[in-house]
């Protein structure tokens, strides 16, 4: 289970309901409108069971015989109700799907939003794919109830309740005899609601591992064909639209119980109205005309219990699907902006203070111990040390994608867990090693970190960085679309753009997380030239996985199995005996190789 999932409650069907709808106080906008004209056009449909049974009392069978007159007069007025009803429920429908699209729209909106709100950390417990279900799929399923499911309850009830006035005008007895028949139903129906809840919780949990599979299979199609996975792949899809087929097919199944029920239990309440109605007749009780209108009234009554079956299937899979929406709205940030009770840090040379940090991963051992060190500000410092032995915990603690377990982290003297988020993304940029890139052109992708840079200023940001010649080797330079994920470009091309995007920001630290990983010489060089011109002026940490990034750096920081093991400039440490000896004269005998 993800640490979303763990925040989810249980509770009732009609407690989520309600959750839900105080959450979106959007699909509560008109609602006393849209049930006025609900009742209206449900009040329309019982005309036509007053007129027949007007129709045979007084126009056919009146004391005077057959009166043409009044037939025509109440079939004129049954026309007259009919259209009325109809306009009435074009209305209403206008209504619902506008409210109904408003409450959805700022439900999506809020998940997402919180989505993003949500830490790196916690984010990384759930799979992409289930995630983004949880924005999409599930909100759609909700958008379905809505519209179709909510439509049918609302006007349902109101049939019911109107219907069952009626009856009760004009027979009580049968009345009774109705609701008597139905009343096991109400009963089954509850007790299958649990279940049915559970069933299609487990649809929406297998939609979102259907999502995952395929999305993954898809961004990741050329690793899957490089390694003839191709096979592997699609028994793993295959096995996961199974498993969401089984959910649906085990959830339909146990509604699908529920219609042959409604089905008798109509047969027998019709059944049992007509014998009552024909004993009360013949005592004197009920007329022809009465009789035949409580059957019209019957049909009414019984469709919106009948229709009940599909209105739950609807309903508890909306339910489930708000269940998992409500997960996410109620994980709790572990890394919370502190919003206008925080501080704003002027602009300005940013200094660091690490002190006696100490990180873990939930159920994990600890990463990092105890660290403590000062960077000076305009310094520029690289970290370097062996795989899994903290420094990118230390860049992501430095630019608060997660914090500390113990211990505190500091920029200018405050801590910056009290920084708000936007002066901190504001004056801290990190430039991630993948050099993720969005699908745009090129100038779109250098300018995300300040929209208004004009296309002159993006050209000058370049040419300082020495990549005036790079662009202008594209072929339509900052209109060059980059693709998804910036694959129209390689991998050091987007490192480059990366830089520059991070440049153009223009943030007083910027960290760097192995910026010359997975890059061809050429471009190592290139990359060296754009991160000379980047750091120059402000304070600079390079997660350092080559050691040319080590070399040129004002001092170096090393790391082993989670503790600061040396400290100095790249001289004066390649001399001594150490770890970080060790790591250069490895790294030097690769470049020789």
């Amino acid at each position: 289970m993800t640490a979303i999932d763990q925040t989810s409650t249980t509770v009732g069907a009609l407690s989520t309901l309600r959750r839900g709808l105080r959450l979106s106080p959007e699909f509560a906008a008109g609602l006393p409108g849209t049930i006025a004209l609900a009742l209206l056009s449900t009040a329309g449909r019982v005309v036509v069971p007053i007129a027949v049974q007007q129709t045979i009392d007084r126009g056919l069978g009146g004391p005077g015989g057959p009166d043409i007159g009044f037939v025509r007069t109440a079939v004129l007025l049954c026309a007259v109700a009919v259209v009325l009803t109809a306009v009435c429920a074009y209305a209403m429908n206008v209504r619902l799907y506008r409210t109904s699209e408003a409450g959805l729209s700022a439900l999506r909106v809020r998940a997402f939003r919180h989505v993003h709100d949500l830490s790196m950390l916690t984010q990384s417990t759930e799979r992409r794919g289930a995630l983004v279900s949880r924005v999409t799929g599930d909100v759609d399923q909700i958008s379905t109830f809505m519209q179709s499911g909510g439509l049918m309850f609302i006007v349902s009830m109101g049939q019911l309740a109107v219907a069952s006035v009626l009856m009760l005008v004009y027979s009580w007895q049968l009345a009774l005899l109705v609701w008597a028949a139905f009343l096991p139903l109400a009963f089954v129906l509850r007790r299958f609601q649990r279940i049915v809840s559970a069933r299609y919780t487990r649809v929406r949990e297998r939609m979102g591992d259907l999502l995952a599979a395929v999305s993954e299979s898809v961004v990741g199609a050329s690793v899957i064909r490089a390694h003839a996975a191709e096979e592997r792949t699609g028994r793993r899809v295959d096995a996961t639209v199974e498993a969401h087929r089984d959910a649906q097919a085990r959830a339909q199944a146990m509604v699908a119980l529920t219609f042959p029920v409604g089905e008798l239990v109509a047969a027998v309440a019709t059944a049992a109205v007509v014998v009552a109605g024909v004993l009360l007749g013949i005592g004197g009780e009920l007329t022809a005309g009465e009789l035949v209108a409580f059957l019209f009234l019957v049909t009414l009554f019984v469709s919106p219990m009948q229709t009940a079956t599909e209105v739950l299937n609807e309903a508890q899979n909306a339910i489930a699907g708000w269940r998992r929406v409500l997960g996410v709205l109620d994980t709790v940030p572990d890394v919370a902006d502190p919003g206008e009770d925080g501080e704003v840090l002027p602009r300005g040379p940013i200094e660091v203070r690490f002190e006696d940090v100490g990180f873990g991963y939930p159920g994990g051992p600890p990463v990092l111990h105890g660290v403590t060190v000062d960077i000076a500000p305009r310094s520029r410092v690289a970290i370097v040390g062996q795989t899994g032995s903290g420094k990118t915990t230390f860049a992501k603690l430095l630019t608060r994608l997660m914090d500390p377990s113990s211990g505190r982290v500091l920029v200018d003297g405050v801590r910056l867990d009290r920084v708000r988020f936007s002066s901190l993304r504001e004056r801290v940029v990190m430039v991630p090693q993948d050099g993720f890139l969005f699908d745009a052109s090129l100038a779109d992708n250098i300018r995300y970190g300040r929209p208004e840079a004009s296309d002159a200023e993006l050209l000058l940001a370049l040419t300082e960085l020495g990549l005036a010649d790079w662009l202008d080797g594209l072929p339509l330079g900052l209109a060059t679309p980059v693709g998804q994920r910036g694959e129209s470009l390689s991998a050091g091309e987007r490192q480059l753009v990366a830089l520059a995007r991070a440049y153009v920001a223009d943030p007083d630290l910027l960290v760097l997380d192995e910026a010359t990983s997975a890059v061809d010489p050429a471009t190592e060089v290139r990359i060296q030239r754009a991160l000379e011109g980047a750091t120059r002026g402000r304070t600079a940490v390079a997660i350092a996985h080559r050691l040319s990034t080590a070399e040129s750096a004002d001092e170096v920081i090393v790391f082993d199995a989670g503790r600061i093991v040396q400290r100095g400039p790249h001289a004066e440490l390649v001399a001594v005996p150490g770890v970080y000896a060790d790591l250069h004269a490895s790294w030097a005998a690769q470049r020789t190789f």
